[in-house]
């Protein structure tokens, strides 16, 4: 009788480990990258069925990748992490933007100086206000909301010309300040 090799055993198959592993660490490297980091959830979500299936196989004496699927399921876990700590980021930030938006200013405007008859143009840029102010100091208040909480104010003296000063203040706190003098001056104060 001739010596018969014993039969070989098939040799444990790794692929859903290592499949888990890759998905795991692809997603956990994309999801601190913000936009692109969206799809890193489907990875990193994948990445951890694929390593907690190859780990039950490595269990079950069919696999021999455990290692492999242990880094996957941490680094799949991490990756949900960052993407999880993303959604409360941007949250946090729509929040805080919002907030700002709502919030309501006090603009005051002011002219001082010696000029006479000025051309005083005031406020938002896209709704500008004027008036022909024939004697200075002149004061004008407002409230903004929105974004930009100051304003723009442009003052130009007439042909007898004089000191003009404007000054734009936001919740109490000076923005912008400038002088000209002379005949047809111009000062111009832009502020937020």
């Amino acid at each position: 009788m001739p010596y018969q090799a014993p039969p070989q055993q098939q040799p444990p198959r790794n692929g859903i480990g290592i499949t888990g592993f890759v998905l795991g660490l692809v997603g956990l490297i994309f999801s601190p990258i913000p936009f692109i980091g969206v799809i890193a959830w489907p990875l990193v979500i994948l990445g951890l069925i694929f390593s907690i299936f190859g780990l039950v196989r490595v269990n079950k004496g069919v696999a021999t990748n455990k290692v492999l699927s242990i880094v996957g399921i941490v680094a799949s876990v991490l990756g949900l992490g960052v993407c999880i700590a993303w959604i409360f980021i941007f949250n946090s930030a729509v929040n805080e933007v919002q907030d700002e938006y709502n919030r309501t200013a006090a603009v005051t405007y002011e002219v001082t100086g010696t000029g006479s008859n000025v051309e005083v143009t005031y406020g938002e840029a896209l709704n500008p206000q004027s008036e022909t102010v024939s004697t200075l100091p002149w004061t004008k208040q407002t409230e903004n909301k929105g974004i930009i909480k100051g304003g723009m104010l442009t003052v130009m003296a007439d042909e007898n010309g004089g000191d003009i000063t404007c000054k734009i203040t936001v919740d109490g706190v000076e923005v912008a300040t400038n002088t000209a003098s002379g005949p047809f001056a111009v000062a111009v104060c832009t502020g937020a």
